[in-house]
């Protein structure tokens, strides 16, 4: 069996033959036999039952095409073993039942036991090292994100709370990001050292931000992780999440490998604003599937060529699929990718020797 090592190459700025592309959320809701596997269980038993978590990770692979497989799991798994209670709620997201809100409760919060709390998703990533042929990318979800749950006590639009312990506790919220930060660099060091190929820290929420309260609350922990992870030899990847465009040039310094654009910034602008330093992942408006088929591949057609203007490039939606996307289209738009790209790529080649 061959392996299929693109998105990897892509990562670290080498040559391929054609774009990889993953989606984010691509084990999910629009996939009919994944809404019947929820009909039994729930997210979080899923991810309890390492040989059911494997196989709907396994299932986008098979059914797309795609060059990566992502984890089966969710941003707030690792919370757990903090002391935190929680649980995903249908139709709302996390709903925890102890939310952070003083320095006590920052306090309580234990250091993480990923081989004693967490066992069953390392058993997962070591049977997908095993199945696939394609590289396993697993996630965290960056400390901004997680805070912004622990502390609204459920997902929100203005992060009022958040900000408020931002602003007003400011030692409070530099304790909770050291914590936070201590959890995904533990968390992420046992999903390489069980088989994942890559690592992904979604911070969707930090766009919420200006520039300058990230760089002063939150930035500064997102570069501890990535230093403190500099050593592992697998394709590091931020996802600054949603409306983050302004933040870009702050990360100019961070020791990331793939930064992951959202689309409301070009390709092309995006590399600008990072400095080029970066290989990049993006950028489709998730919804664009909605679209006739041929709209779809030509704003596809826009963003590759772009981003094979430089070696580093990953094609991914600017956001996670919704359920109302279309199983079909997802397997075209794969295949369109791979097909459009390897005779781009050639030309680009034949260009250059020229």
């Amino acid at each position: 069996m061959s392996y299929n090592d693109r998105l990897i190459l892509a990562s670290f700025k080498q040559q391929v033959d054609r774009v990889p592309v993953w989606y984010m959320r691509q084990a999910g809701r629009y996939d009919p036999e994944y809404r019947k596997i929820k009909e039994k269980y729930s997210l979080l038993e899923i991810c309890q039952r390492p040989e059911l978590a494997a196989e709907v990770t396994l299932m986008p692979v098979r059914k797309l095409g795609v060059d990566a497989a992502i984890l089966y799991s969710d941003i707030m798994n690792p919370v757990a073993s903090l002391g935190i209670d929680f649980d995903i709620v249908k139709n709302i997201g996390p709903v925890i039942d102890n939310p952070i809100r003083t320095a006590a409760d920052v306090e309580r919060l234990r250091p993480i036991d990923v081989e004693g709390d967490l066992s069953h998703i390392l058993e997962t990533i070591r049977i997908l090292d095993k199945e696939l042929d394609v590289p396993l990318i697993t996630f965290a979800g960056a400390p901004f994100t997680i805070a912004s749950y622990l502390i609204e006590g459920r997902p929100s639009k203005g992060y009022i709370r958040t900000k408020t312990m931002m602003y007003s506790e400011p030692q409070m919220w530099h304790q909770l990001m050291q914590k936070l930060g201590d959890m995904v660099i533990t968390y992420v060091r046992a999903h390489i050292a069980n088989g994942g190929k890559a690592f992904q820290l979604f911070d969707s929420w930090v766009g919420a931000l200006s520039p300058n309260d990230f760089r002063t609350y939150v930035l500064p922990t997102i570069t501890r992780i990535f230093t403190e992870l500099s050593d592992l030899n697998v394709p590091k990847i931020y996802f600054p999440g949603v409306a983050s465009g302004e933040l870009l040039p702050t990360l100019v310094d961070l020791q990331a490998d793939v930064i992951g654009l959202d689309w409301r910034v070009s390709i092309s602008e995006g590399r600008k604003r990072l400095g080029g330093k970066f290989a990049v992942q993006g950028n489709l408006d998730p919804y664009v599937l909605t679209a006739p088929m041929e709209l779809l591949k030509q704003q596809a057609k826009v963003i590759i060529d772009q981003g094979i203007q430089e070696p580093g490039y990953i094609f991914n939606l600017g956001h996670g699929l919704f359920p109302e996307a279309s199983l079909d289209k997802l397997r075209e738009l794969t295949a369109y990718i791979h097909e459009y790209s390897t005779e781009a790529l050639k030309t680009e080649v034949t260009i250059t020797n020229d």
